[in-house]
């Protein structure tokens, strides 16, 4: 038999099951968009409109074995065409420079930052001395003052204060997490901070959506009266996505006991709202006569949990988890009112597919990736397990939820391990003990609550919900607390994550028993992964620190400042200790670099003091040097130049060293704020081989 006939029967036997990889092929393009260093011209995109609209015709024309071959690179030149297409409408003005003035605007949006200030976006932006057509769109500020200096934000209020802005800050490291690209899409054209209590200057502005934002955050203020503490806070999150009330201890013990996603309305919470409206309904239609033998009671049932899902996402402010959460629900109970089957890979694909139309950007984030994976994974191993034995009644509750949470977290743990560079070991336990709870009280309590408050009595939902919610917290705090609760891995290569989902994929969707060469895939990308080596040195983008490997791990030049990049680096490091202990590192100096090879010039008394640089040298200022104070063999870079570079690392020693800057690993985007800068990339490139030369 030819190798052609026999592609074209192994094609043929995928019929019925090749829906499942339209999203990949989506997924694909828009990748493909996100990952080339330049913004692609109109050119290009009408090149790859016509290169789709091409391969769709000749799909038409090929026989049933090879006509799904056009129709997935289809799937991703649309993947592509969308993500460019998003990326322009949601393009803004985004200021360039340090701004210190008044800052005017609109409350849109309230949360709290890391450091647990509260945080507010704001929208109508005027800034002193910017044109309206330079003004950014929003700005997101944290309150760093008294709060009880200055007015209370309320949603819709217009305020005023004084404060500083920046431009969106880059990766912290070449190849790290893109704020620029998060801010982009966010339509943030600034962050910053003020230390001055807000004023209002007007009564608050309404439009439906600020009504809506109003309400969410009168509930969530509601909920926390009747609720203490973290209890509270948590019952606020879950109800109305305000996740403002709740402690970063009870962050940290959750996210150590891998119950922190418990916080966010996501999957998880909207089918468990959906599923127990959807079997109410069906309880009491089932319960009059007319109703349950002239109607069709499951349909209506679905239409009425449709409406359900519908509310809470209003309620819950539509973020993007949210609204990804609301479109897996919406094309199950959909699929229900069709008398299709609900949980199917179909219906994983399309409610992929509609996400990714929606909102290409998030395939970039672990929110996507990690709900999809859960959801993927779950879906096919109870379609496998449909026809095995699961052993007595009364164990099969047991035995689904035992199964349900190995799954998820399995499909999970590497991709939140990539992105976050910590593992919860007693996360399965901490979930099993958790997410029952979340289906059995939690949820029902709160549509008790919902239904309650019309008549003022919705403390007796509240005081239910409650009492799950703090056995919840009890044993996240108890998990966190035990030895060896949380480990911590080193960020892998690019390629990791996007190898062990196609091959994951391939054992998923593929039939026959090639699926098991998906295997061999994930295997390559867990030994790529363990293969990875982090860098010698890395240098923040504003110069403010320097970190250098050495066999105890990275050494800090600063046990103090820039703390946000310090913890990231020791994050991807793979390393739990904090900034002063890897500072302390510095002192030892035994790392080969540390012995008078990098140079780390902070503040202006040590930037004035300096004289000048020996052969080999890295110089890092987070002020500007004259150049004229080095010799031609110096690597130089100040403030003035990682303005160009962003972050820069060195990879490698001796004669193999070799430097790299996030402008080499983003490219010119639109988001990047290169465009205004010359690219140094080839002086840099230069100066790093001769520093190579005299390391050897």
């Amino acid at each position: 038999m030819g190798l052609g006939i026999a592609f074209r029967q192994m094609m043929l036997h995928q019929r019925g099951g090749l829906f499942g990889w339209l999203p990949v092929g989506m997924a694909t393009g828009i990748a493909l968009y996100f990952g080339v260093r330049f913004e692609p011209s109109l050119a290009v995109f009408v090149g790859v409109v016509v290169a789709g609209l091409t391969l769709i015709c000749a799909a038409r024309v090929l026989d049933e074995s090879l006509s799904p071959i056009p129709v997935f690179f289809t799937m991703v030149a649309l993947g592509f065409a969308l993500a460019g297409w998003r990326a322009h409408s949601v393009a803004g003005p985004v200021i360039d420079w340090r701004y210190y003035g008044p800052i005017e605007g609109r409350i849109v949006g309230m949360d709290r930052s890391g450091s647990d200030a509260v945080r507010l976006t704001l929208d109508r932006v005027k800034l002193d001395r910017v044109a309206p057509q330079d003004t950014p769109r929003r700005v997101r500020i944290s309150l760093h003052g008294d709060p009880d200096l200055g007015v209370a934000p309320v949603p819709g209020l217009r305020i005023m204060t004084t404060g500083h802005l920046s431009p969106p800050g880059g990766p912290v490291e070449p190849g790290g997490f893109d704020f620029q690209r998060h801010a982009w899409f966010a339509q943030l054209g600034a962050v910053g901070y003020v230390r001055v209590p807000i004023l209002a200057i007007a009564a608050a502005e309404f439009d439906m959506a600020q009504m809506i934002f109003r309400i969410r955050m009168a509930a969530s203020a509601r909920v926390r009266d009747v609720l203490p503490g973290d209890i509270g806070g948590f019952a606020a999150a879950v109800t109305t996505g305000d996740r403002s009330g709740i402690s970063q201890a009870g962050l940290e013990a959750l996210r150590a006991s891998n119950t922190a996603h418990l916080l966010a309305i996501s999957g998880l919470h909207m089918g468990l709202l959906s599923g127990f409206v959807f079997g109410l309904l069906r309880l009491c239609f089932a319960l009059i006569p007319a109703v349950a033998l002239r109607w069709p009671a499951r349909k209506l049932a679905a239409g009425g949990a449709l409406v359900a899902a519908s509310v809470y996402l209003t309620l819950s402010g539509g973020n993007v988890a949210t609204e990804r959460a609301f479109v897996m629900v919406a094309v199950a109970l959909c699929a229900v009112m069709i008398d299709r089957r609900a949980l199917s890979l179909r219906a994983v694909a399309m409610a992929a597919m509609i996400v990714l139309a929606l909102r290409p950007e998030a395939l970039m984030g672990p929110g996507f990736q990690m709900s999809f994976a859960a959801t993927t994974a779950l879906v096919a191993v109870f379609g496998w397990m449909r026809d095995v034995p699961r052993g007595p009644k009364w164990a099969q509750p047991l035995i689904g939820l035992i199964v349900s949470s190995s799954v998820a977290g399995l499909a999970t743990a590497p991709i939140g391990a990539a992105h976050f560079n910590a593992v919860a070991h007693y996360g399965l336990l901490a979930n099993l003990f958790s997410v029952p709870l979340m289906g059995v009280l939690v949820i029902p309590a709160a549509v008790l609550a919902l239904l309650l408050s019309p008549f003022g009595l919705e403390a007796v939902g509240l005081w239910l919900m409650g009492g799950g919610l703090a056995w919840i917290l009890w044993v996240a705090e108890t998990v966190s607390g035990l030895d060896g609760a949380r480990g911590y891995v080193p960020g892998p290569n690019p390629w990791v994550l996007p190898m062990m989902a196609l091959g994951a994929l391939f054992v998923i969707l593929w039939r026959g028993k090639m699926r098991f060469a998906g295997v061999a895939v994930i295997g390559g990308a867990l030994a790529l992964w363990q293969t990875g080596d982090r860098p010698a040195i890395l240098i923040a983008d504003t110069g403010a620190l320097v970190g250098v490997m050495t066999a105890q791990g990275r050494a800090l030049s600063k046990e103090k400042g820039a703390g946000f990049v310090a913890r990231n680096w020791l994050e991807n490091d793979g390393d739990g200790v904090d900034q002063a202990l890897a500072a302390g590192r510095w002192q030892s100096g035994d790392a080969e670099w540390l012995d008078g090879r990098v140079v780390h010039l902070s503040g202006k008394r040590a930037l004035a003091g300096f004289s000048g640089c020996t052969p080999g040298q890295i110089v890092v200022a987070n002020g500007k040097i004259a150049r004229d104070a080095l010799t031609i063999d110096c690597l130089l870079l100040d403030a003035t130049t990682l303005r160009k570079t962003g972050a820069v690392a060195v990879i490698g020693e001796g004669a193999d060293a070799r430097l790299v800057t996030s402008r080499d690993i983003t490219g010119d985007r639109m988001w990047s704020g290169w465009g205004k800068h010359s690219n140094p990339a080839l002086t840099l490139d230069a100066k790093a081989r001769r520093l190579a030369q005299k390391t050897k």
